[in-house]
């Protein structure tokens, strides 16, 4: 088979033999994509550069079976986002959500918006930015990923009545529920996993949209107490329409409920 050019996000990098390593990549046009990487783990290999958050250029060959970094370029590497827990935990969160709702065909969106979600958890890290911001890249990332991957979460009707979800801000006794077999039913419902007030529901709704939601002043919109109740729901969403949940949220949920931090009212 003639060698090619394959261009994506390293997601895995383990061990392979003695000297190579084996990396799990995502790519537009192949969706997942495992490859041996001969002599990766040996001292200043030109290889050496294909590990995890790198987005790589590489020249693939090979025949059947597992095929062969020929050579590699850093298009560019998130190398900043291990430096805090929480942009750490929301980074790998994303990327196992794309190992479950990846194949090995092509993956249209996929790919691109990670990269955008990365890009923003990097901006967290250098701006030095509330750790809630993080959280919510890792919340927004996975209701676009779950969406592009055929799992949206049903956010614009009641699973049961058909009924249109307009939540009524500022009612405070207004109720929905999520049934994860079922979706989102208005009023608290017996045996739900989650149960939304209207404030929480208007600002899930905001989710697939493009830009974080955000109030006028810049800050983000809603309290950490409300991102972590989100947190819950999309974990059992997952759980339920996955069979899985990252691991990596009960990292982000360990990092928040360690010290909590006060949201500045500038950010």
């Amino acid at each position: 088979m003639a060698d090619r050019t394959l261009e994506g996000l390293a997601l895995i990098s383990r061990p392979l033999g003695e000297n190579d390593r084996l990396l799990t990549l995502l790519s537009e046009a192949e969706g997942l994509t495992r490859l041996a990487v001969p002599g990766a783990r040996r001292p200043r290999s030109s290889l050496a550069a294909a590990v995890p958050f790198a987005l790589l250029q590489l020249q693939v060959g090979g025949g059947r079976g597992l095929q062969r970094v020929r050579q590699l370029r850093v298009l560019r590497h998130y190398g900043h986002l291990g430096q805090r827990l929480e942009t750490l935990a929301a980074a790998q969160a994303l990327v196992e959500l794309c190992l479950v709702l990846v194949t090995e065909t092509a993956a249209p969106g996929v790919l691109a918006d990670l990269l955008l979600q990365l890009g923003r958890l990097e901006a967290v890290v250098k701006e030095r930015s509330h750790r809630c911001e993080a959280l919510a890249i890792a919340l927004q990332g996975s209701v676009h990923l779950l969406a592009l991957g055929g799992f949206a979460l049903p956010l614009q009707h009641c699973a049961r009545s058909g009924d249109r979800l307009d939540p009524p801000v500022g009612n405070w006794e207004w109720r929905c529920s999520l049934i994860p077999s079922e979706g989102l039913v208005i009023g608290a419902q017996a045996g739900a996993r989650v149960v939304l007030n209207a404030s929480e529901l208007a600002l899930l709704q905001r989710l697939p949209r493009p830009q974080p939601p955000r109030r006028r002043d810049g800050g983000l919109m809603g309290p950490e107490t409300v991102w972590l109740h989100l947190l819950d729901l999309v974990e059992a969403w997952c759980g339920e329409h996955l069979g899985r949940r990252p691991r990596a949220f009960r990292l982000l949920r360990t990092g928040f409920e360690s010290v909590p931090l006060p949201m500045p009212e500038n950010s």
